[in-house]
């Protein structure tokens, strides 16, 4: 039986103790802006249901890692840890750092404030990054096209694409325009036959 989760804070974020039983892997899906001055910014993940809140030293780590542009975070994999060395007040209170990220190419090494006038190097590793998927043949886009324009009902579409997503070929711009376009028309089907009845 696994007790980390009896043990996990009743916050609106993602905390230190969160990070008890070990590190953790997170999928970015979104940056927004935080609560607060002193929390500007905060980041939606896919494994969790709170945010978390970077402090400035993790906000300048991502920035040198990633850049400024925070739209291009979405997808991207980051592996957070609880450091219980981090200090508020001059008390340790413990903290949340990153050990790896994804999209980097080698080894980062930051110089990061551990306190006022004192640098620390922070040293961050790459972490995994699925190779992208080799492109359909014209082939094989050709027969999943057909099968979805065969579709007759909008379930057996729905059956279809989620057969596409199983196989990892749903994000192919034919099939999507094939499925949009398929989606359209057996809507407006939909409606003549509610409006006449034939």
């Amino acid at each position: 039986m696994d007790i980390g989760n009896t043990v996990a804070p009743k916050s609106d974020q993602l905390d230190y103790e969160d990070f008890i039983s070990g590190p953790r892997v997170f999928t970015i899906t979104g940056v927004r802006q935080g609560p607060s001055a002193d929390q500007p910014v905060q980041i939606d993940f896919e494994e969790a249901d709170r945010p978390w809140r970077p402090a400035k030293s993790m906000r300048r780590l991502l920035i040198t890692a990633w850049g400024a542009d925070a739209s291009q975070y979405v997808g991207r994999k980051v592996c957070l840890f609880g450091d219980p060395s981090v200090k508020f007040g001059g008390i340790e209170v413990g903290g949340i750092r990153v050990s790896h990220l994804s999209h980097i190419e080698k080894t980062l090494t930051v110089a990061l404030m551990a306190r006022r006038g004192q640098r620390t190097p922070t040293v961050v590793q790459p972490l995994d990054t699925p190779a992208a998927p080799e492109p359909l043949s014209d082939d094989v886009a050709g027969d999943w096209v057909a099968t979805i324009q065969a579709a007759e009902s909008l379930g057996e579409l729905q059956s279809v694409w989620k057969d596409a997503n199983k196989q990892g070929v749903a994000k192919d711009a034919r099939l999507i325009a094939a499925k949009d376009e398929r989606k359209t028309q057996l809507d407006e089907e939909r409606r003549e036959y509610e409006e006449t009845g034939q």
